[in-house]
């Protein structure tokens, strides 16, 4: 293992050395694409009589790897000092894998997490694997290597129907995926195959390619087609992709990690990307005379499904002059989360509780309407361990087709299910979806998993065989089939991992075989004792209840009870000592939420006043 302090040290040392120098930008004056050619002057590699002028120095496709050691280390997330992966990292949670520098790097890879290679931001294709441009530290990153062959050299853009390519999940582990883009909203105007990172650094990848179209504008248009370039010199880039740059630039601001990866290269090739350093500049070129209308407002907001730590919601698009961007999702009245269509599921919800939800619109200007009309969800009772988190029939196809391909919909959970090299026209109860050499991607769950059970059929001939069950990247079973047409259910048991889990099924033992899956469940779990929480001892019955609700505490402690309404009202409070009958007949007819604390622990239920 290297030593993290050491390279912390040294990478505070970069910095220290890479800021902005005084003047650096003092002829940056104009705007539009008069702008956009001081800049490239200012970073280019000829000495353009500038005051205080830094040129540009090439120092070779192999310098990258030192470079690395400074500019892309993680002391950002884990801050564990592993390669930084924009393709890998998970920014709310543990990675699925990490790399260690120097000692992790492609050579061969067969999947997903086995090395780490240089990954072309802008493809080797676009410019005919021409240096500069190839060893251009600003523009080529560290990245694994299964996932950066999985974007080849497609376009950046918002994937709507995923494309299936062998040997690899679609969206991948991190939830970087590849499809077709979604032709319309601020996307709209291209159809063919993109990649789309995590929002995490979508804004990281606009401000490269704005800092690209400016440093080499005066050969781009000597350069063979690439579908997000124009072929001109000054807007260089293609209308469609321009309008899903601008608005991830816009949607994901500057980090200090490109801050730090900026000062690092700085000092690496001696210039910077100027859209890191004055974000304000893609606007003063691209846009010089901004959109300044906002979009209307969302309107019919509802909720659309109910769970124990998420809710769905749904409701009108909004119009715009241009195009309605994305909506923002708000959670009394904080901002939560962003979507590029007109639905969400918001999720790490606490169970049993009553939240109010806002939406409001925006454009690629950032422009914003106002918030939309409220409206209020109650996510249901959590699951204990032992009780059933998830349960999907895959009846939600919104077609039946005998073609293999991407298949995506909504679970029986409200939240997005997938495969790959799957079909949906065969049945085993009802619906069910039938994968060939594909993947089977559950949504991630926030309750674990204890035991897991499926249904198999394998059909079309072939031979008995097996899948992999994956909890979170990790095998933790085997998914078999038998005889052809015979039905069978499996259990894997005793897989006992709490807190998100991530599920896939994937890897056939014979990739020509086609197996049937249906009646999918897994059970919850969490590692908390009866013994370890005295909450967990409460009874409350009956529930539906009349008038009179028996409170069994378990054991004599002092205990606060609360009743909210589903509007978050309280409408009954008391303590108690010991097991009690509490008397309810003043209680409307409704749905209510109990709230139980001892020494500063609480739990909520659902109760039903009949």
């Amino acid at each position: 293992m290297k030593n993290i302090s050491f390279f912390a040290a040294l990478l505070a040392t970069t910095v220290a050395l890479g800021q902005i120098p005084t003047g650096y930008y003092s002829t940056a004056t104009g705007t539009g694409y008069t702008l956009k050619t001081q800049l490239m002057r200012i970073i280019d590699n000829n000495n353009d009589g500038l005051p205080n002028e830094y040129i540009s120095i090439d120092r070779g496709y192999n310098a990258l790897d030192n470079l690395y050691a400074l500019s892309d280390l993680d002391y950002y997330y884990e801050n564990d000092g592993t390669i930084l992966d924009i393709y890998s990292e998970n920014p709310n949670g543990t990675d699925p894998y990490n790399y260690t520098f120097g000692e992790d790097e492609c050579g061969n890879y067969n999947s997903e997490g086995d090395c780490y290679n240089k990954e072309h931001v802008i493809p080797q294709s676009a410019f005919g694997d021409a240096s500069p441009m190839r060893n251009d530290g600003h523009q080529v990153v560290p990245t694994d290597g299964r996932v950066n062959g999985f974007r080849s050299n497609y376009p950046y853009g918002v994937a709507g129907t995923l494309v299936n390519q062998s040997g690899i999940s679609n969206p991948t582990m991190n939830g970087s995926k590849l499809g077709n883009n979604l032709n319309s909203g601020y996307s709209a105007g291209y159809t063919g195959i993109v990649f789309e990172p995590i929002d995490e650094f979508k804004g990281d990848i606009a401000r490269i390619y704005f800092y690209f179209a400016t440093r080499y504008q005066n050969q781009v248009a000597s350069w063979s087609a690439y579908a997000m370039f124009d072929g001109s010199s000054d807007k260089v880039l293609a209308d469609p992709f321009l309008n899903i740059l601008m608005t991830w630039h816009l949607n994901d601001p500057v980090s200090q990690k490109e801050i730090d990866r900026n000062n690092a290269v700085f000092s690496h090739q001696n210039n910077r990307n100027p859209f890191i350093d004055h974000p304000e500049f893609a606007q003063l070129i691209w846009n010089p005379e901004p959109d300044t209308e906002a979009p209307s407002i969302p309107t019919n907001l509802v909720v659309t499904n109910e769970y124990p730590t998420s809710i769905s919601l749904a409701w009108d698009p909004s119009t715009d002059n241009i195009a309605v961007a994305s909506y923002d999702i708000f959670v009394d009245g904080t901002y939560n989360s962003n979507s590029t269509t007109n639905s969400a599921t918001v999720i790490n919800l606490e169970p049993e509780t009553t939240y109010t939800f806002t939406v409001l619109a925006k454009d690629a200007a950032n422009n914003m309407s106002a918030q939309s009309n409220p409206v209020d969800g109650t996510t249901t009772e959590a699951g204990a361990s032992g009780s059933e988190c998830v349960a999907e029939t895959f009846t939600n196809f919104a077609s039946t087709s005998s073609s293999y391909g991407d298949v995506n919909w909504t679970g029986d959970n409200g939240l997005p299910w997938s495969a790959t090299d799957a079909r949906t026209d065969q049945t085993l109860n009802d619906k069910a979806i039938t994968i060939r050499n594909g993947v089977l991607t559950a949504p991630t769950i926030t309750d674990g998993i204890g035991t897991f059970s499926v249904k198999t059929k394998r059909v079309f001939g072939g031979s008995s065989g097996t899948f992999n069950l994956n909890v979170n990247g990790t095998v933790v079973g085997t998914i078999a089939y038998g005889e052809q047409d015979v039905e069978q259910t499996v259990t894997i048991p005793d897989i006992n991992i709490e807190g998100n889990v991530s599920i896939t099924i994937d890897g056939n033992s014979t990739a020509t075989n086609r197996v049937v899956f249906d009646d999918l469940t897994w059970t919850c779990y969490s590692n908390l004792g009866f013994d370890d929480n005295s909450l967990s001892l409460i009874k409350l019955y009956p529930n539906p209840v009349n008038d009179r609700l028996y409170i069994n505490l378990g054991r004599e402690m002092h205990t606060v009870i609360e009743i909210y309404s589903v509007l978050g009202k309280k409408v009954f409070e008391t303590a108690i000592q010991d097991s009690q009958v509490l008397q309810l007949d003043g209680l409307s007819a409704g749905i209510y939420i109990i709230r139980l604390t001892q020494d500063n622990q609480t739990i909520s239920k659902k109760l039903i006043k009949q």
